[in-house]
């Protein structure tokens, strides 16, 4: 509106001063030594008009005629640096859905049309790594180096081809002239990094987090938290060799990251040596409440020097009882209880402890039940039937960090090399899936575990008699074919009785004792068991029985992991003798 205003004003100047100039009475003379014109105003000021446009027009001719090549040449330019984009665009996009053909054909048009592009040397290097030329695409990465708007970029590409081709040393030299032109490149300092850790340079590692830290690529929290992984692995490595660096660095790293398992542990074994016993138990407690670990439990049982097995049962039991049975680490608790009672010989308070998991018991938990079968009773087959349950058992927590599970506690990740990746948790692998997939007990491993514990014998003025692994199963065949003479007495437990001990009353022919096998088959697992007979140890060997090779595999799980040999003997012999 306002422009048509103007207009409008514009007009009506003009009309108004072409109104004066013809209202002008009188004559316009000009004179120039004999040259005399005369005219009007009017007809003057229309001629001046001409004369102008004529001279705007001829300028402009003149103008143009002098810009038309330099016009032409910026237009060809300009054609081929679109022709250039275009290919640049498609070529990027034939990268993107992996059509190798079309993206050399892209980059080659991109090479003749825009060479100076960087986009055009990026789109050339990723082509030539697309198609496994390594050695092309090294030769661009170090063109895109040597200038000034690409070089970061073409020492990130050379730094991919260095690992690929497994060349750690230039990789690291590349990574480490990228961060002196750009302190705050997120991949050169990782690398960098990871390369300090893997080479055990904390020093360097460190200097490389304050590094972080300044340029802005990590936060205060996160800092705090590598920089106590990196004091703790340096105090781990020089806790032999330099021990007092070694506390100072772990005194540090527990002050900066007080939940870190390793860095609690020897910080308490530290302050344990330095007689600050409730310092230690602080440092082991204020770690146990956010990550339960064994060995923060083994490290609060042995946090005074000197104490018995029941002073470290009674201490362990206090941190147990820190966490609450429906936390996830309560499991910790009990079995760090029931690791001292057995070392305190404890048993009944052990098997209280690990009562709740074993109907679903974890390898942990499977191997302390069968030590204590082992320590208790000296029952070697219950011990061995809950060590080959052990072998099917759920797997316990471990240290786990992209998938690489390790025996012990790592800084780094040796995957991916990331700091501070490993993790106290179930393995993937061994977490149950929505199907299930818990394999179920043996025949054997039930049969053993149903079995009662055997007792000890114990004989009038004699020491105490471990029974044998036969007393669990006798051999009928020393019963029945042996002559009286040859049978073995009947054992019994009272130590209080001092009256001989007398052989067993021989069976009638026609009521033949019957013997419960420990090894049933599982047809016979859902038949009710026959009434069972005292076990005897035999002392002499019947003439028909073969018995065991005493030359056989000295491995106590030979018998059940192994295919047994088909012999007269063993328990084929037994089931043949009785009919089964």
């Amino acid at each position: 509106m306002l422009r048509i205003v103007l207009f409008l004003i514009l007009i009506a100047l003009a009309a108004a001063g072409a109104a004066w100039v013809a209202d002008q009475p009188g004559d316009l003379v000009l004179t120039a030594g004999g040259f005399r014109v005369s005219t009007t105003l009017p007809r003057f000021v229309f001629l001046l008009g001409i004369f102008a446009a004529a001279v705007v027009l001829v300028w402009s001719i003149l103008t143009t005629i002098w810009r038309t090549p330099g016009r032409m040449r910026r237009r060809r330019y300009e054609k081929r640096n679109a022709r250039g984009r275009h290919a640049i665009t498609h070529g990027l996009l034939a990268i993107g859905h992996g059509d190798t053909a079309l993206a050399r054909r892209h980059a080659e048009a991109a090479r003749r049309h825009a060479p100076d592009d960087p986009l055009a040397l990026l789109l050339h290097a990723q082509s030539a790594q697309l198609e496994g030329r390594r050695d092309e695409a090294q030769r661009v990465f170090r063109a895109m180096a040597e200038r000034e708007d690409t070089r970061l970029l073409g020492l990130r590409g050379l730094f991919i081809e260095a690992q690929r081709a497994d060349d750690a040393v230039g990789a690291v030299m590349i990574a480490e002239e990228a961060i002196k032109l750009s302190p705050s490149s997120t991949w050169a300092s990782h690398a960098v990094l990871g390369f300090r850790c893997a080479r055990g340079d904390w020093s360097g590692a460190l200097a490389i987090l304050d590094s972080n830290l300044s340029a802005g690529l990590i936060d205060k929290a996160a800092y705090r938290r590598q920089r106590g992984v990196l004091l703790t692995a340096r105090a781990l490595e020089l806790e032999t060799m330099d021990r007092d660096v070694a506390r100072e660095s772990v005194v540090e790293a527990v002050k900066l990251a007080p939940t870190l398992v390793p860095a609690a542990v020897l910080a308490a074994k530290f302050e344990s040596e330095a007689h600050q016993v409730r310092r230690a138990m602080k440092l082991v407690e204020a770690a146990w409440l956010a990550n339960p670990h064994p060995d923060l439990a083994d490290a609060y049982a042995h946090v005074k020097l000197g104490d018995s097995a029941r002073q470290r049962l009674q201490r362990v039991e206090t941190l147990a009882a820190k966490i609450p049975a429906d936390k996830p680490g309560h499991i910790e608790g009990l079995l760090a209880l029931a690791r001292a009672a057995i070392d305190a010989s404890e048993f009944v308070r052990a098997r209280d402890a690990l009562a709740p998991y074993v109907s679903d018991p974890t390898q942990r938990v499977a191997l302390l039940m069968a030590e204590i079968e082992r320590s208790e009773h000296g029952d070697s087959g219950r011990a061995r039937a809950w060590t080959l349950r052990a072998v099917r058992a759920r797997h316990d927590p471990v240290w786990t960090a992209d998938g690489y599970v390790s025996d012990r506690w790592r800084p780094v990740s040796p995957v991916t090399g990331r700091l501070d990746a490993f993790q106290w948790q179930t393995p993937v692998a061994s977490l149950p899936s929505d199907k299930g997939t818990t394999i179920e007990s043996s025949a054997f491993e039930e049969a053993m575990l149903a079995a009662p514990p055997p007792k000890r014998v114990t004989v009038a003025g004699q020491s105490p008699v471990e029974p044998a692994p036969s007393a669990l199963a006798p051999a009928p065949a020393a019963q029945d074919n042996a002559p009286p003479e040859a049978k073995a007495p009947e054992m019994t437990s009272d130590v209080a009785s001092a009256e001989p001990v007398k052989p067993a009353p021989e069976p009638a022919e026609s009521s033949p004792p019957v013997a419960t096998p420990v090894f049933r088959t599982r047809a016979d697992l859902g038949k009710p068991a026959p009434a069972p007979i005292p076990a005897v140890i035999p002392i002499v060997r019947a003439p028909d029985d073969p018995g065991i090779d005493d030359e056989g595999p000295s491995d106590e799980f030979t018998e059940q992991i192994g295919t047994p040999k088909a012999q007269a003997g063993g328990w084929r012999g037994f089931w043949s003798r009785w009919g089964a």
